[in-house]
């Protein structure tokens, strides 16, 4: 006797609600009692409400016997809202095989990455688990069907990909941290590419979780994580405030936001937080919270590469990318950890339709040793060709000292800027003074009369030359301004840049590795 369509809908129903219970009450109560939520929890928590769009609810592992323990084979995915937008939203379920991808999971997973693309939607991933399962990977039939996906290896940009490793992460999931535009690591978990058990069997190697990956490891060693929260929540809400800043897509403009904010607002503060002794430290964060609208913006990196500060912010209500040089740290001079930081931010807002403001205090690099077997070279060229291959709206602006080869780093003269101003406060020139004046004029020192009255003479004379009304004289500059009136220059330029194609850009670093 054929079933009844009510009969059919019957077991479609218990069949949906045996997948939404994943790994069963025990299981998600473990999940719990780690402080974490289920990753349908997760979802829940990042979307909109009654938005989510499931699917492959039904898909299970196709190793014989395992159907029954692998609802939705361990992977909770589909299209949602997040404030309002369209986004593509994946979350590993731990409470399957403990998070592991066996061969329908990462199936799926190609699927929905390319459904992202295609559609030109941010895909959002809420990652924990185990890597692949060694069942499904077993064999030269199993590693070669699960190798890396090609949609994950060919992101090239096209669309926002943030994660989010809420809880210990081995394998698939460290690839989609690295692979992506924005990750967030929960503190207290671990990314690395193997466990410490397996590190243990495979190399004799005894290390904690947090010695091999957590997030001490990762904000201030590797620079493989953008920010850090302190549970699953701090983790979604950073995710979300990265959105908030992205396009749908790279052949959008990011969102504009209406502020209350002037635009012309002086920036009185700046003459007492900015010191004009060029040796005395200060808190470019300072200066950055007076600048941006509502003094709101979101740090990329900040205890990765100290000395230099990259934020997203807005100007007037239009998204920026700021590379700013902080002076709290090796007086504001970029090593190769710096460097590294700023390639990859220039690829991303490039990428993204982010123009980018530059505000320099910087007295060139850091060099030694140390730097030189760090490949310090060929990071300061890659540097440059990543400025040089930007095509987004470019603004300048030099605080302080801008000294050597970092003057073109921080998109200095001929770098490609749109506009390049100074402070009347900047010190402009192919060496410090000091450095400057004992090199060019040692001879001339060490016979002098008086070698530190003839030394502070020279340095008046260096101080003239380094001044930035030379080259303001010879157009090398565009103006110097008042220190006041920044926020309302980079406002206004900001329009005048933007205002033939927004802040569209070419993309030609869309498909840099995002390594950097």
């Amino acid at each position: 006797m054929e079933a009844t369509m009510e009969e059919l809908i019957e077991d479609l129903e218990r069949r949906k609600a045996k997948a939404q219970e994943m790994g069963g009450p025990q299981k998600v109560a473990q999940q719990h009692a780690l402080g974490r939520y289920t990753a349908r929890e997760r979802v829940a928590r990042l979307t909109d409400a009654d938005s989510f769009v499931e699917l492959g609810m039904l898909n299970t592992s196709e190793y014989p016997g395992a159907a029954e323990k692998s609802p939705a084979d361990g992977l909770v995915c589909g299209v949602a809202k997040v404030d309002g937008r369209p986004v593509v939203v994946e979350a590993t379920d731990k409470t399957v095989f403990a998070g592991a991808e066996g061969s329908v999971h990462i199936r799926k997973f190609t699927k929905l990455h390319a459904l992202a693309t295609r559609r030109g939607l941010p895909l959002l991933n809420l990652a924990e688990g185990g890597g692949l399962r060694i069942p499904d990977g077993m064999g030269s039939d199993g590693i070669s069907e699960n190798v890396f996906p090609m949609p994950l290896l060919r992101h090239g940009r096209e669309t926002p990909y943030i994660t989010g490793i809420m809880g210990d992460s081995y394998g698939m999931p460290t690839w989609c941290a690295v692979s992506s535009d924005y990750a967030v690591q929960v503190k207290g978990t671990c990314m690395s590419i193997a466990g410490p058990r397996m590190l243990e069997i495979a190399t004799s190697e005894q290390i904690s979780p947090e010695e091999l990956g957590g997030w001490k490891v990762h904000a201030e060693h590797t620079g493989q994580v953008d920010g850090f929260a302190e549970d699953d929540d701090g983790c979604i809400a950073m995710m979300k405030a990265f959105l908030a800043f992205m396009p749908q897509n790279q052949r959008e403009e990011p969102p504009y936001r209406a502020t209350g904010d002037d635009p012309d607002r002086r920036l009185d503060e700046a003459l007492k937080i900015v010191p004009t002794r060029m040796r005395r430290a200060y808190d470019m964060r300072k200066l950055l919270r007076i600048l941006v609208d509502e003094g709101r913006f979101l740090e990329l990196k900040a205890d990765f590469g100290k000395a230099l500060i990259t934020a997203l912010a807005r100007m007037n209500g239009r998204v920026v990318g700021i590379m700013a040089s902080q002076p709290l740290y090796y007086a504001g001079a970029s090593g190769p950890f710096e460097a590294d930081k700023a390639i990859e931010f220039i690829c991303l807002c490039d990428s993204y339709n982010v123009p980018m403001v530059f505000l320099h205090d910087v007295p060139g690099f850091y060099i030694g040793s140390k730097a030189e077997r760090m490949k310090m070279p060929t990071k300061i060229m890659v540097w440059n060709q990543a400025l040089a291959w930007s095509t987004v709206p470019k603004i300048s602006v030099v605080i302080r000292k801008s000294i050597g080869a970092a003057f073109a780093n921080m998109c200095g003269a001929g770098m490609g800027n749109d506009f390049l101003v100074a402070w009347p406060s900047a010190d402009i020139n192919f060496t410090g003074p000091e450095v400057g004046v004992n090199v060019v004029y040692h001879k001339e020192l060490a016979h002098a009369d008086n070698p530190e009255a003839q030394r502070q003479e020279l340095l008046k004379r260096w101080a003239f030359e380094s001044s930035p009304y030379k080259a303001a004289a010879r157009n090398y500059l565009d103006d110097i301004i008042d220190p006041r009136d920044t926020r309302k220059y980079i406002c206004r330029t900001l329009d005048v840049a933007c205002h033939k194609h927004g802040s569209m850009g070419e993309h030609l670093l869309a498909n840099w590795p995002t390594g950097y």
